[in-house]
């Protein structure tokens, strides 16, 4: 694993990864005029790729990020630097900018993973109140995450979780954000939150064992309120992470909707390797 982020892919071409740059001085770059994605590699295989590189596309095209890139390419391309670097496990961001020329570009560092502890005991979360401009596309325009995710960290937390100007928690900064009262499990409607690919199997998994699904996003005043007895969020990299406390309230341990649906998860994710 030596080779990891020696190389990487601009519009289809092996590089430098020391050449993987931005002109400062585009107006896109400035506006983060851009939409990219996360995946994790194992045992040299995407993780549902398929299902990122589809997110890719929706968020270029509500954004109307044009291009000319194709899936299947891409793919391709992801293949050839996993070859030429050897890779076998990673996270890699397929990166993909708008402009007069759009640049899709591929790059891999190492895999992001969490102390078992974070699932055990769980992390702390903080409250962060602000709203993504359009939530639905996973685009390169951040500030709000930057700022919320700083706050967050000066608390000594893990995640912000966003709430809107109705009191909703709608979700984090990085994550999607469940909350389970009894077998009910609440999470925001797809209209309202970026749909992570995480989210989506974990939506399935919440279906598979039969828990019931409500497409309402938790209140703030009902988490501080004691209402729910477990929150968890969810990403690529997380899986199902449990939250300990937010606020001062706390949830506690053993988090057995979070980890059984973390278990499955990740389960799902080893039954696609070859």
């Amino acid at each position: 694993m030596e080779n990891l982020g020696k190389h990487a892919i601009l519009n289809g071409e092996l590089i430098a990864s020391t050449e993987a740059l931005l002109p400062v001085w585009e107006k896109e770059f400035l506006y983060g005029f851009g939409v990219y994605e996360s995946l994790k590699i194992i045992a040299s295989h995407p993780i549902y790729l398929k299902e990122h590189l589809e997110r890719l596309f929706f968020s270029a095209a509500g954004l109307d990020l044009r291009h000319s890139f194709k899936e299947e390419e891409i793919g391709q391309w992801l293949q050839a630097l996993i070859e030429k670097d050897s890779i076998e496990e990673a996270t890699v961001r397929i990166l993909l900018m708008g402009g007069i020329e759009s640049r899709l570009f591929i790059t891999a560092e190492p895999l992001l993973t969490y102390p078992e502890s974070f699932y055990s005991a769980g992390v702390k979360g903080a409250i962060y109140h602000g709203e993504r401009y359009l939530p639905r596309y996973k685009s390169c325009s951040l500030l709000l995450n930057y700022i919320a995710l700083r706050h967050a960290s000066s608390q000594g937390a893990f995640e912000a979780l966003l709430v809107d100007r109705h009191g909703l928690i709608l979700e984090g900064t990085r994550t999607n954000i469940f909350a389970c009262e009894g077998q009910k499990i609440f999470t925001a409607p797809k209209t309202l939150v970026l749909e992570g690919v995480t989210r989506h199997k974990i939506i399935g998994g919440i279906k598979e064992l039969s828990y019931e699904l409500v497409y309402e996003a938790p209140r703030l005043d009902e988490v501080l309120g004691g209402r729910f007895s477990e929150l968890f969020i969810s990403s690529t990299s997380m899986g199902a992470l449990p939250i300990a406390q937010v606020e001062g309230v706390k949830f506690k341990a053993p988090f057995t909707i979070t980890n059984t649906l973390h278990s499955l998860v990740r389960t799902w994710e080893r039954d696609t390797l070859p």
